[in-house]
């Protein structure tokens, strides 16, 4: 390597600003208003009374100048349109399976593939699934079983790749309850468990042990390429692949796929299914067409899909990733060296604060990680998402556990925000952190009967 080859210190967006949406400043008090009038619930404010808006990277992403363009390119026939087979021919470029089914986000795709293949006394393992994944298996009847390796669910645990699923329990949940076993999942990389990567080694061991037991393995590859590039980055020997060849291999070991486009893809709206197995095809175009849409659209306009196609050619940039990465460890490493506890390593989307280390005065099910949402929301404007026993915690059968961590993630939007955004984010947990003793718990006064983080009302305790 070169002198003029040596990696800078400032970690610099490899795009300029083409256009921008003023944001509105808001004050301490005002702020303090508007969660008690959303019932301290960040999913229910306005987002006009949001400064930094880490609530999610799904669909908050901006669209590039040639993403805008092909929008231009969209043709909006209800069957046949040619802007899907564009769309059809991208994902396959990466995915390549047989059959590729268009939907309006990944939600609808879990809900078609487990529609099929869930029901009562099904069991559907995973690493470890995400909620609506949860949701959509468990609103059939089946079960949803986490199998992710013990540093996975360990905040401090030094590991490459902690979204790996564990081997030695699959074979055995395979022995055991094989007969109820309709499918496997992986999610890549491993949003629940804190934005984590998959090796390629563990993916491959994993489709070994589906295929010894004639199970399909189907990917929730949302974050296909932020895991390639980690692959790249981590894993011994995989240096030299290129991005697009390490997501085709990751693909070809599995049987299909669920994706919400929202991630990955640069979109601000689709999903889709894509699978090999003709039958199982079929069944799932027949419920897209009730529900979705005719199979050519799947409930997305025909620019939609032109902009996910340009979308898919953009994510797997080397510098775009080489950026992404770069900016969310910015983040991670100036919360830790602030003595803020973050699960560690970073992961690629977001960042994940340990609410159970930083609130240890507040009780699991208490949700220390809402406590710690609401704060940074009051202190400085930033909405973030608690991951942890509001979101995991009630069971199916109405009970009440903790989760198995507590974490509150602050999600990256994709070629959003600046880093000038990233440092005031730095300064306003650095402030909530000095007042992190006297912070209340929290406690449920209101919740519907599945995905409850979206829409309950809380009431801080004492």
């Amino acid at each position: 390597m070169s002198d003029n080859d040596v990696e800078f210190r400032t970690v610099i967006e490899p795009f300029r600003i083409h256009s921008v949406e003023p944001l509105r400043m808001t004050t301490a008090a005002e702020r303090r208003a508007k969660a008690a009038d959303a019932a301290y619930n960040l999913f229910q404010l306005h987002a006009d009374d949001v400064l930094i808006d880490l609530l999610t990277d799904s669909g908050t992403g901006a669209m590039s100048r040639d993403q805008w363009a092909a929008i231009q390119r969209g043709d909006e026939s209800y069957a046949g349109s040619p802007s899907f087979f564009v769309f059809r021919d991208a994902v396959q470029e990466l995915f390549p399976y047989a059959h590729v089914i268009p939907t309006h986000q990944g939600r609808a795709a879990e809900r078609i593939l487990f529609q099929v293949l869930g029901g009562p006394g099904k069991v559907v393992p995973s690493n470890t699934h995400f909620d609506t994944t949860r949701a959509n298996i468990e609103f059939t009847g089946a079960e949803a079983v986490d199998l992710v390796i013990a540093e996975g669910r360990d905040p401090q645990a030094d590991h490459p790749f902690k979204g790996n699923m564990d081997i030695g329990r699959l074979e055995a949940l395979l022995a055991e309850r094989g007969a109820e076993i309709p499918v496997v999942m992986m999610t890549i990389t491993n949003n629940s468990g804190g934005g984590q990567p998959v090796s390629l080694a563990n993916l491959h061991a994993v489709a070994d042990v589906c295929r010894a037991a004639g199970k399909p393995l189907f990917l929730d590859a949302c974050r296909f390429a932020e895991n390639a590039w980690f692959v790249k980055t981590r894993e011994p020997g995989r240096e030299h692949d290129t991005i697009p060849d390490i997501i085709r291999e990751m693909a070809g070991l599995a049987d299909g796929m669920t994706m919400s486009a929202k991630k990955d893809p640069m979109g601000n709206i689709g999903g889709w299914l894509a699978l090999n197995d003709d039958d199982l095809a079929l069944q799932c175009r027949n419920l897209l067409i009730l529900t979705e849409g005719f199979p050519t659209y799947g409930g997305l306009a025909g620019r939609d899909l032109e902009a996910l196609a340009q979308g898919l050619k953009e994510v797997v940039s080397e510098d775009y990733l080489r950026y992404r990465i770069r900016s969310t460890a910015y983040l991670a490493d100036a919360l830790v060296g602030l003595g803020i506890p973050c699960l560690t390593p970073a992961g690629g989307h977001a960042v994940y604060i340990d609410a159970a280390a930083l609130l240890a005065h507040i009780p699991a099910l208490e949700y220390p990680g809402q406590a710690l949402a609401v704060a940074l929301y009051e202190t400085g404007g930033i909405r973030s998402c608690e991951i942890g026993s509001v979101m995991f915690g009630r069971q199916p059968d109405g009970s009440e556990r903790p989760a198995a961590m507590e974490l509150v993630r602050l999600a990256i939007p994709r070629r959003t925000y600046t880093q000038s955004h990233i440092d005031y984010v730095i300064e306003v947990a650095e402030r909530v952190k000095a007042q992190a003793p006297d912070l209340p718990g929290y406690r449920i006064v209101d919740e519907p009967p599945a995905l409850r983080h979206f829409t309950a009302a809380f009431a801080p305790i004492g």
